[in-house]
């Protein structure tokens, strides 16, 4: 990897109307309420953090498909202009479609598979869990789109440090430490 090219966490992750219901804190005896519509739509946020300085870029689209992530394929470009990015990601289809595929190295976009069914190697992935846990556990917000831009607004809002600590990043048993 040269020395001026971008190392990312990438992940994509649902948010569904719909809350997400987790322990709640009531009264001995007593259910806690969350109050929801019945409707389930949902937004698709992909997301990227640097874990080298902490940076984010968000893009929110309505689904999950390979059309979508090629879109944030040509975000990030915009995004990081004339450097290489090497992208860490998982297995999912939408990523290892051919077309994602050709239009990644058409970017110059490398695309690094982080082996199947291990959350925990990105970072980015770390991130989601607590976005869902403080944002959208147990409560449902008046529109799919007030919930998505709440989230987006919270991710980006973090420091850098702030960032790094909750992806993990700053652990001593992170697993990149010694290139990061």
């Amino acid at each position: 990897m040269p020395a001026w090219a971008v190392l990312l966490f990438s992940d994509a992750t649902i948010l569904r109307w719909f809350p997400p219901l987790r322990y709640v804190w009531a009264f001995r005896g007593e259910q806690a309420k969350v109050k929801i519509t019945g409707q389930n739509a949902k937004r698709v946020l992909f997301g990227t953090i640097n874990p080298r300085t902490g940076h984010r870029v968000v893009l929110r689209r309505p689904r999950q498909r390979q059309e979508d992530f090629q879109a944030f394929l040509r975000y990030l470009r915009r995004r990081y202009r004339g450097q290489p990015i090497w992208l860490l990601l998982d297995k999912a289809s939408f990523h290892q479609a051919l077309r994602s595929q050709q239009l990644a190295a058409q970017l110059g976009v490398t695309l690094l598979w982080l082996p199947k069914q291990c959350p925990e190697l990105n970072s980015q992935d770390h991130l989601w869990k607590e976005l869902k846990r403080l944002i959208a556990a147990n409560r449902q917000f008046r529109t799919i789109d007030e919930e998505a831009a709440h989230a987006e607004r919270w991710l980006l809002g973090l420091t850098s440090t702030d960032a790094l600590r909750k992806a993990g990043v700053l652990s001593d048993d992170f697993w990149l430490k010694a290139f990061v």
